[in-house]
């Protein structure tokens, strides 16, 4: 039996994207778990495995299309030996050609008879996907009233047949609404193209899915969300000099298991931070707010197109070793666009360090559901007061952000003087 294999939801947020490439071939035969196709998601790209074995009868959805909806048929799963359904192959002209319901070709010399879907004789002239639609509603086509090109009956007639609009006008009335529901279908044409006020020469590049989905996410973050920052300056000597101790005795020991970041200690620091004031570990909802039990950092990377957040799972249970392997890992596939949705979906708190690039400070957008993100700058020589003498220590800026509907001022400030605290006694991160 023939199997629609479906645009697959890759992450929460996910509507539609992106078809990069197939990776199988018409006519190949399919195992379950053998990858298919590499979609690009609002996060990543990333591999899809087939769940059931056979035949890929047809491929529906063509090597770069863009704007593929979630479960639209991208594809035809056949049993060996099975021929593709010939009303199979319709299904997905939506998804890789969103005109194709309403072509623009002449009509046939027949349809000059043809009336609201019906010519003079018994035949109702349809397109495919809304005779597949009906089929599906047990919608009768003979009492629904087609408003395509020469009145030929077309999705928008179905859903407004599902809907009770479509069967009950009289049939004089197709021509006069006719082009209602096609214009209101079709895209805007405008949406991919420059905006008219750039006149200066330039390189016009579209939007990626994921650059969408950062856009739209971020802008929601920083409109919806009552952000307002803390700021610490805090000392870093103690912490380079257990760090440059950890990584000489890794060496020396000769298993070179491991090689510690200062992000690295961060993210440990931030997790025992998180599970010493464990109210900014949190969510807000509209009926209460949720506080996580477990304490999950997601930690941002950037990538070519944009960035993603990886997650180190129950971060303050884990050594500064398995934390520095697992990032190591995450950061490489993350930028090979190889990670699971499991291993960036979640969290509870987010870590943004920018330090490696000399970066001072800056405030870090909230990234939602969260309710909170450190931003942290570049350690570097700053002159400070020690007995009531002036020296020189290594001092970086960290800021976090937060959401006011979950973290007060004073919340905020003891999570901070927590991170500050265990990153000036480092010994700490070793408990």
């Amino acid at each position: 039996m023939a199997i629609n294999i479906l645009m697959p939801a890759l992450s929460p947020t996910m509507t539609e994207g992106t078809l990069s490439r197939w990776l199988k071939k018409q006519g190949e035969t399919i195992k379950a778990g053998d990858v298919l196709a590499e979609i690009e998601t609002d996060k990543a790209t990333m591999e899809v495995e087939a769940v059931d074995e056979g035949v890929l009868g047809k491929i529906l959805v063509p090597d770069g299309t863009e704007g593929v909806k979630v479960n639209a048929p991208i594809a035809i799963l056949v049993q060996v030996g099975e021929t593709v359904p010939a009303e199979g192959a319709p299904a997905a002209a939506p998804v890789a050609a969103a005109p194709a319901e309403a072509p623009k070709q002449a009509a046939p010399a027949s349809a000059a008879n043809v009336v609201n879907g019906h010519d003079s004789g018994e035949r109702i002239v349809a397109s495919p996907l809304a005779k597949r639609i009906a089929k599906d509603a047990g919608i009768d086509l003979k009492g629904v009233n087609g408003s395509g090109p020469n009145g030929r009956i077309v999705r928008a007639d179905v859903q407004a047949a599902q809907k009770g609009q479509g069967a009950s006008a009289p049939a004089t009335s197709a021509p006069a609404t006719a082009p209602a529901p096609v214009t209101a279908k079709a895209p805007p044409a405008p949406a991919k193209a420059p905006t008219p006020t750039i006149t200066a020469p330039h390189q016009f590049v579209p939007h990626s899915s994921m650059r969408r989905v950062i856009a739209k996410r971020l802008t929601e973050s920083k409109q919806t969300v009552p952000h307002f920052y803390l700021t610490m300056d805090i000392e870093l000597d103690a912490l380079l000099k257990l760090r440059g101790e950890l990584n000489a005795r890794s060496s020396k020991d000769g298993g070179g298991s491991f090689k510690l970041s200062v992000n690295d200690m961060i993210i440990k620091a931030s997790a025992l931070a998180l599970r010493r004031v464990p109210k900014v570990n949190a969510s807000f909802t509209e009926d209460g707010v949720a506080y996580y039990d477990d304490v999950d950092v997601s930690v941002a990377v950037a990538i070519p197109d944009g960035l993603i957040t990886p997650i180190i799972r129950r971060a303050d249970q884990k050594g500064l070793a398995t934390i520095s392997n697992e990032m190591k890992d995450l950061g490489l596939r993350a930028r090979a666009g190889k990670l699971k949705p499991e291993e960036f979906q979640g969290g509870g708190f987010s870590v943004s360090n920018l330090g490696m690039f000399g970066v001072k400070d800056f405030q870090a957008i909230i990234n939602p559901p969260q309710a909170a993100i450190l931003a942290v700058g570049a350690g570097e020589p700053r002159p400070v007061v020690k007995d009531g003498q002036l020296a020189v220590a290594t001092v970086m800026s960290a800021t976090l952000s937060v959401d006011h509907r979950v973290v007060d001022g004073a919340l905020g400030a003891e999570w901070l003087q927590a991170f500050k605290a265990i990153i000036q006694e480092p010994l700490n991160l070793m408990l």
